[in-house]
């Protein structure tokens, strides 16, 4: 009982001690002994960004030649007038949706003017600000700093190897406070190792107009505004290739590769064909394209991090090593372009409002990523299916696994979809314990569901006349060619599908996103044709991935015993309320063994095949830190592979959907 008998003496005490009056208490505030240091004077206030242009260019280069310490120098000189300027390290980072900004690695920032040093001042509350007294009469600060990139994947993603780096502008710079980005005039150059060869969307200067002759190994690219040079990652390696998927003159696209080794980049004719048709694809879905030229910036590594990050004129795009020379494996990551591609679209050229910010430190509001995300992912998979690089059954089977795990996560029981689009900035995009619980960023594969639904909803009630590609071309066809910008809101959102096919969308989308709806969202599946059933035998495509590559994404168990493990019995996902959870199971436990036999992945989806003759448990051996211990899974329903089952006599409207376009 103590603990709340304690604020309450607490206030006693005080009640005993001498009041001064204000005069002497402030008089003793403000009295300190001589032999302690002054405090040092507040900062001034960061400028708010405003729309006019920064007086001069900044100039900025990084060497990136240090792959081995894998540390990047970055210099900038950055034109200077008036005694006070503020620098800003980019913290909202564009297409991370959250204050993502790698501030922990920048180190040994110095400030100089005509070669003597300028201490700068961090601000006390924003640590993304730094504070710089210019001296009188300086017009120019040089700016010089070292970003230290990831060495282990316990620091973050990989993005810099021996062989390949993925170098983001914004992880290298600092730029002045009280501007709009794209008001801001940087001159980039980059520093490259010997022997590497680059892509980007970045123009290259001209060697005529660049100037006194650069070393072989620095690119100097053209003149650009900060938002755009942000907006332009650079992918470099020793093994690469580069290969033209246009579809046509006036719309240049390439596929820029990179891999740990020149095997990598073996592919074939027909692999190559389906990669072209994913751009023909995309420009008969929305009439239009808004780049002067587009590159999907393709890591093919082991070693790199995966990565999947939008832009407008490119997209960085990192997967595993065998995409082309095992090409079945890859069959559940094959989206990835497709996902990519269509945010030049939908969240770079048309972007929900709330998520524009007039520079890279004002905080984003993610609450229309249902839309930004989720419909690009729904675009993803269908543009996937339509150029081949799924099969339409393929993508039923992947459609039929994520409506399955919906009905077995309980996370929708408690937290309604628009809630999840805070998630980014809860956990900044770290990964959380219980997944199925917390359902944390379900607006990506949930908000395909929903679209589904609206596809369907559309065919239907037009007579199959009209569809959800007719919104596409109206809402993200407009301007072709044009670069900038355009905003969007729900009420826009609702209209546009208003003008395709008049209904209640506005209840249709509230009842789905912004009300509690413990129910998966599988009427588009059904007005597809289909009904989501179980199968005790995997998919060919699924079997042959689990074979070969189950270190990739673990083994999907979730509709089973209610877990994803690894090839070496660890633990990737426990269900919440799922067997294995009822059994006690967490994800920091690794299984060592099943049924009295050392683990490995055949046995345990034996002993799944068996529980359905047997009344025994399946006992697994778990270590548990340093413990042993055993748990009994009360389970008996064998395997359970989600499927898609025809409903005949039904419209098969989602295998339209998936088809090629005419």
């Amino acid at each position: 009982m103590t603990h709340t008998l304690r604020p309450y003496l607490h206030l006693a005490l005080l009640a005993t001690l001498p009041v001064l009056p204000l005069s002497a208490a402030r008089a003793q505030s403000t009295s300190r002994p001589a032999n302690l240091p002054q405090p040092v004077p507040l900062p001034p206030p960061i400028a708010a960004p405003v729309d006019k242009p920064y007086p001069g260019r900044i100039t900025l280069m990084v060497d990136i030649t240090d792959v081995n310490r894998r540390i990047i120098a970055a210099h900038e000189s950055i034109p200077v007038s008036g005694s006070e300027l503020t620098l800003l390290y980019p913290q909202w980072i564009p297409g991370d949706h959250s204050p993502t900004g790698p501030l922990s690695r920048l180190a040994g920032l110095r400030v100089s003017a005509d070669g003597r040093p300028v201490p700068w001042t961090r601000d006390r509350v924003d640590v993304y600000a730094f504070h710089i007294a210019v001296p009188p009469g300086v017009k120019v600060l040089d700016v010089d700093f070292d970003y230290l990139a990831p060495m282990r994947d316990t620091e973050g993603r990989i993005s810099m190897t021996t062989e390949i780096a993925d170098f983001a502008w914004d992880s290298a710079l600092l730029y002045p406070a009280g501007y709009f980005s794209r008001r801001i005039t940087v001159s980039p150059s980059i520093k490259l190792p010997d022997g590497w060869q680059f892509a980007s969307a970045l123009d290259v200067q001209p060697a005529s107009t660049a100037g006194a002759a650069a070393p072989p190994n620095v690119v100097q690219f053209r003149d650009t505004t900060l938002n755009t040079l942000v907006d332009s990652p650079i992918y470099a390696g020793s093994h690469f290739k580069r290969v033209d998927l246009s579809n046509e003159p006036g719309n240049p696209v390439h596929l820029d590769l990179f891999a740990d080794n020149d095997a990598a980049l073996a592919f074939t004719p027909e692999q190559l064909q389906l990669h072209r048709n994913l751009v023909s694809e995309a420009a008969r879905l929305y009439g239009s394209h808004h780049y002067a030229h587009y590159d999907f910036l393709l890591s093919l590594s082991d070693k790199v991090g995966g990565m999947g990050l939008e832009h407008h004129q490119s997209s960085e795009d990192g997967i595993e090593r065998n995409y082309f020379t095992d090409w079945t494996a890859g069959v559940r990551e094959r989206d990835l372009l497709a996902h990519e591609y269509t945010h030049s679209w939908n969240g770079k050229f048309r972007r929900p409002a709330d998520l524009w910010t007039p520079n890279f430190n004002v905080p984003m509001q993610d609450d229309l990523l249902w839309v930004y995300e989720g419909m690009t992912e729904y675009w993803g998979y269908v543009l996937t299916a339509r150029s081949g690089l799924r099969t339409a059954a393929q993508t039923r089977d992947l459609i039929a696994e994520i409506a399955a795990e919906y009905d077995v996560s309980l996370g929708r029981t408690w937290r309604p979809l628009i809630d999840t689009t805070n998630q980014p900035t809860i956990s900044m995009r770290a990964p959380v314990p219980w997944v199925s619980w917390l359902r944390p960023e379900d607006y990506y594969r949930e908000g395909l569901l929903i679209w589904l639904d609206a596809d369907t909803r559309i065919r239907e009630l037009s007579g199959d006349k009209k569809s959800l590609d007719d919104f596409a071309r109206l809402f993200f066809g407009i301007e072709n060619g044009s670069y900038v910008t355009h905003t969007y809101s729900l009420d826009d959102v609702v209209a546009a599908l208003n003008a395709v096919q008049p209904y209640d969308w506005a209840t249709f989308l509230r009842t789905r996103v912004y009300e509690l709806a413990p129910q998966t969202p599988k009427d588009g599946i059904a007005r597809g044709g289909y009904t989501l059933a179980y199968s005790d035998a995997a998919p060919d495509w699924r079997e042959h991935a689990d074979a070969t590559t189950p270190a990739q994404t673990g083994i999907h168990f979730l509709t089973s015993l209610g877990i994803n493990i690894e090839p070496d019995g660890s633990l990737s996902e426990v269900l919440w309320e799922g067997p294995a959870w009822k059994a006690g199971m967490t994800r920091d436990m690794k299984v060592t063994a099943v049924n009295g036999e050392s683990f490995n992945l055949e046995r345990l989806k034996t002993a799944i095949a068996a529980s359905q003759t047997s009344r025994e448990p399946i006992q697994l051996l778990v270590k548990r830190g340093e413990e042993y211990q055993t748990v009994s899974i009360d389970y008996h329903g064998g395997p359970r592979y989600p499927v898609l089952q025809r409903n005949e006599g039904t419209p098969d409207r989602l295998d339209a959907i998936l088809a090629p376009s005419k």
